[in-house]
């Protein structure tokens, strides 16, 4: 705290500065392991899957006004959009860290993209209400059943990428974050 001259000294707040670091590397740690367990094996599954499915369906009603094929993509595009919204919010805002934490939901939700594409063909994924299959429905229409596996490859290989990137920038991030300072009432 400085004093300019001619100003009181208010002794009843005190300040002291936090360093955040080993915090932000212990989240930032723990985060990848789950994570890249998840890139490792995604047919597992993660607690995030529930977060992801009401986005999903969403995103069905969000993009129904594109047309039907744009009703079908909605689905995956919309559960990937919504959290790269909130890793943007958070770059927008300069909290790199953050940022870098949410961009392993973006990874994982890709992941979970990818269980989904995969089915395509075989369709033995519970649906919501039994629906129709909206990866089969999509690359039926393309044309592109027949690369089913190839597609959900890149699929799984965009979002393992992801999160290898967001490990890679939470540590950097938690590690280069500035002290907080805090003032006590």
């Amino acid at each position: 705290m400085v004093q300019r001259t001619g100003e009181r000294l208010d002794h009843s707040k005190q300040t002291f500065v936090i360093d955040l670091r080993y915090p932000k590397l212990i989240v930032a740690g723990v985060c990848t392991l789950y994570f890249l367990w998840i890139a490792y094996d995604p047919l597992a599954g993660s607690f995030l899957d529930m977060v992801d499915l009401p986005i999903h369906e969403t995103g069905h009603f969000v993009f129904a006004p594109f047309g039907e094929f744009m009703g079908f993509a909605g689905g995956s595009l919309f559960q990937i959009i919504m959290p790269a919204a909130f890793v943007g919010y958070f770059i927008w805002k300069r909290s790199y860290y953050s940022a870098a934490i949410v961009l392993f939901w973006v990874g994982q939700s890709i992941l979970n993209v990818y269980v989904y594409a995969q089915d395509a063909v075989e369709m033995l994924l519970p649906l919501v209400g039994g629906g129709i299959h909206d990866w089969n429905w999509m690359l039926e229409r393309l044309g592109w059943l027949g690369h089913t596996k190839s597609i959900a490859g890149m699929i799984r290989l965009i979002g393992t990428i992801t999160i290898f990137a967001a490990a890679v920038m939470s540590v950097y991030f938690a590690w280069n974050s500035p002290p907080q300072d805090y003032e006590e009432v």
